[in-house]
C-alpha cells in the first residue's frame, strides 16, 4: 500500500521507517541539553545574580528594605 504525498506515491514501509527515524532524532535532540552556565559557587555569587527589577518606586522600596531585612538576618546568625 502507499500513500500520495506531494503528487508522489511513497510506501507505508518509508514512512514508518521516517516517523521513527524522526522520533528517535528529536529524542536525541531534546537530551543533548544545551550549553550550561556554571553553578554560583558560594553565597555572594548567588546573591549577585539575583536580581530585582521595578517597574516603580514601591516595589523598589520593598526590595531594598527585603535585602537589608537579609543583611541584618544574617549578621544575628552568623551567616549560617
Amino acid at each position: 500500500m502507499s500513500y500520495t504525498i506531494l503528487g508522489r506515491a511513497i510506501k507505508t514501509e518509508y514512512l514508518a521507517i521516517g516517523t521513527l527515524l524522526s522520533t528517535v532524532g528529536i529524542s536525541l535532540a531534546a537530551a543533548s541539553g544545551g550549553s550550561k552556565e556554571p553553578a554560583p559557587k558560594n553565597l555572594q555569587q548567588v546573591k549577585e545574580s539575583v536580581k530585582f527589577e521595578s517597574s516603580s518606586k514601591e516595589e523598589e522600596d520593598l526590595a531594598t528594605s527585603i535585602k537589608n531585612f537579609i543583611k541584618e538576618a544574617e549578621k544575628e546568625g552568623g551567616g549560617h
